[in-house]
């Protein structure tokens, strides 16, 4: 702790954004998994402390970046994901209940919500592609705050989504030491091209985080690094000065 003249407690500074990176394997959700695995404990856990560093900045709006959302597509109230096609008769809101006609959620989307709301987030949740996410924080009041979902390479191992790519876990160890730093410049440094071949499907969520932010002091902390089934699952959050 600070101690300024006086002997008062100095104030820490409030963060102008607080960012949380989760991956989005459906997994994540106990509903999904059944019974757990020591993996899936450990990563659900990161990602809660994660979370939990977003909500204590207490932002008023939270954005939900990943993949799946098309150009200038918007989530909102109303608008709803399911888990039926991972064998669960589960629908999830994004932000209160779901109403007739609302969107159907990406399952970036749909996972960042339930992470919201396990963190008993309350406030106003906006969702969207990486695309809009630069133009939308511009709009936005401070302290804002980002959910980024996306996952690492799926080709860590001969059991991983894509196979095995000897290229994958030196491509997964430039992104962790990207979040572990701070580092926004990397994160929007990341080659695109590569990160497609190697199945990262967080490249874009990353890189438009990292776009928005270069140049801004970061304060960073990584929770989990780890690609348990074949899929790289970083975690990690920021407070950006």
């Amino acid at each position: 702790m600070t101690i300024v003249p006086g002997g008062l407690p100095a104030r820490t500074p409030r963060p102008s954004a607080a960012i949380a990176f989760c991956p989005c394997p459906p997994l994540l959700l106990p509903a999904v998994e059944g019974r757990p695995a020591p993996e899936t404990r450990a990563l659900r856990a990161a990602c809660a402390e994660a979370v939990a560093e977003l909500v204590t900045a207490a932002p008023e709006v939270v954005v939900v970046v990943g993949p799946g959302a098309v150009g200038g597509e918007r989530f909102g109230p109303g608008d709803g994901g399911d888990l039926r096609g991972y064998g669960v008769d589960l629908e999830l809101p994004f932000d209160g209940r779901v109403r007739p006609g609302g969107r159907r959620l990406p399952l970036a989307h749909t996972v960042g919500a339930w992470l919201l709301d396990e963190a008993s987030f309350a406030g106003i949740r906006v969702g969207v592609g990486p695309a809009d996410l630069g133009q939308l924080l511009r709009d936005l009041p401070a302290p804002v705050g980002v959910l980024a979902m996306g996952d690492g390479s799926a080709r860590r191992t001969l059991k991983g989504p894509g196979y095995l790519d000897p290229a994958a876990e030196p491509f997964d160890a430039v992104v962790g030491a990207a979040l572990a730093a701070g580092d926004a410049a990397a994160l929007a440094g990341l080659d695109a091209a590569e990160g497609a071949r190697l199945l990262a499907a967080g490249v874009p969520t990353w890189r438009a985080v990292g776009a928005a932010f270069t140049g801004r002091h970061v304060t960073a902390r990584l929770w989990h690094d780890a690609a348990p089934f074949g899929v790289g699952y970083p975690v990690a959050d920021w407070m950006v000065a």
